[in-house]
């Protein structure tokens, strides 16, 4: 009777053992719970990346205002009989502001 107790409690402690240590048990599903959580931040942001893309798409696609505005500030264009003005500052404003900022860096 003793030897089929002792038993007893030998199985049931291997079976625990597997549960919370084992392939599939309790450590591994905290696991995976983790890795879905992650996986699911990861796709919401891919999601309201593409949603950003789309909308440009569709922004290009109906009108030449957005293509004017994009070839304006990435390309530099300007329209026929607009004019253009580059304002470059002076050497002596660069070196007051070099200087100013070497003073907020002490």
């Amino acid at each position: 009777m003793r030897i089929l107790f002792v038993i007893l409690v030998i199985a049931i402690v291997l079976l625990q053992a597997k549960l919370w240590l084992g392939e599939g048990g309790y450590t591994d599903v905290q696991r995976l719970r983790e890795r879905v959580a992650q996986q699911e931040d990861e796709n919401a942001s891919l999601r309201e990346r593409n949603n950003q893309l789309r909308a440009e798409v569709e922004d290009l696609r109906e009108g030449l205002d957005a293509v004017e505005e994009r070839a304006r500030s990435e390309l530099g264009m300007i329209r026929e009989g607009e004019e253009f003005y580059l304002v470059v500052p002076s050497p002596e404003n660069d070196e007051q502001a070099e200087q100013l900022s070497q003073k907020r860096n002490r």
